[in-house]
């Protein structure tokens, strides 16, 4: 873990092992991975940004367990599931999908699924 990615979930540190089992699960399952912690995200790029892990707010704040990421990924096509909590198409055939993430367990198949095919869509544009 880099000073960096410390100091973005300074005040957060409740939510450091659900980043770090997420950027473990891809940095496994997905090829030539570049991480950029940036202020308010950290982003996962191959040739074009596929992922980023946040603290956007996606729900009224009482609606929030205490300790949770948000998980933001783009694909060609909405995801129809009931985990996602917002999905914006911002250009034609170009969605947005937002996930709140509070327990390691929701750091499964499917949502690695969706960030290595959001992986597969960043390379081909």
């Amino acid at each position: 873990m880099d000073a960096d990615t410390l100091l973005f979930f300074e005040g957060h540190m409740g939510a450091l092992p659900l980043y770090e089992k997420l950027e473990e699960q891809i940095l496994t399952d997905i090829d030539n991975v570049r991480i950029k912690v940036q202020k308010s995200q950290i982003s996962f790029y191959n040739k074009h940004m596929f992922a980023c892990v946040s603290f956007a707010r996606v729900r009224k704040k009482k609606d929030c367990p205490e300790n949770y990421i948000v998980v933001t990924f783009g694909l060609e096509h909405k995801a129809d599931s009931f985990r996602i909590d917002i999905a914006t198409e911002p250009y034609p055939n170009r969605w947005t999908h937002h996930l709140l993430i509070s327990d390691l367990d929701e750091i499964d198949e499917e949502l690695i699924g969706w960030i290595k095919e959001a992986a597969e869509f960043a390379w081909q544009k």
